[in-house]
């Protein structure tokens, strides 16, 4: 037992730190461009180097980190491409579960995405809530869709465009106008209309990468 404790603590360790500092990215703490200062950030922790750069050897295969050469390690600057690229692959995947979800899912199911939706609409002007619980409504839809693998796709894109969250939360009616999205899906939801949630999917999507720009 004590062995097998040993083993798995580093591991945990360099799990915990690469949270803590994904959370610092997402919160704005640490924006686009930041570099990771290793020696306060260590101090910071009360950890070694070690497990620190485990950490950020996680948060750079999830694109969050930028590894640079004889630089260190940078928050990552997501291109205009980049977030294209991303908000396209997320249009395809959430397009698809949108549609299987209106023709498949339970009724108890779309009973959840509608409280969502209603947590949703009270959540404004608290911006920060507003994304936290859009984001649950997208992942509980897709967890509706029932394909683990589109899941795990969207989470991890889902991660990148979270970079540029204040852009698109700041810009002017953008919360409003994503809500109104919201309430044209979940229109077509409730009708059980398949192409109908699909277009509207694509539409919240393009809204998206328009207000993140």
């Amino acid at each position: 037992m004590t062995s097998a404790s040993a083993r798995l603590s580093p591991r945990a360790l360099y799990e915990e730190v690469a949270e803590l500092l994904r959370q610092r990215i997402f919160s704005g703490h640490l924006k686009p461009g930041d570099w990771i200062d290793e020696l306060k950030i260590a101090e910071e922790y009360g950890i070694s180097r070690t497990p620190l750069r485990e950490a950020l050897k996680v948060l750079a295969t999830e694109g969050l980190i930028t590894m640079k050469v004889r630089r260190g390690a940078y928050v990552t600057e997501a291109t205009p491409k980049d977030l294209a690229d991303v908000y396209h692959l997320l249009a395809l995947l959430e397009t698809d579960a949108a549609e299987t979800v209106a023709r498949q899912a339970t009724d108890a199911g779309l009973a959840e995405l509608a409280a969502l939706h209603r947590e949703l609409e009270a959540s404004l002007p608290d911006t920060a809530r507003f994304f936290t619980l859009n984001e649950a409504f997208h992942i509980r839809m897709l967890e509706l869709a029932d394909n683990q693998w589109q899941l795990q796709m969207v989470q991890d894109l889902r991660k990148v465009m979270k970079l540029h969250r204040q852009n698109s939360l700041q810009k002017a009616g953008r919360p409003e106008q994503s809500l109104a999205e919201h309430r044209e899906l979940m229109a077509a939801l409730a009708a059980r209309d398949g192409a109908r949630a699909a277009a509207c999917m694509r539409t919240h999507m393009q809204g998206g990468l328009e207000a993140a720009n």
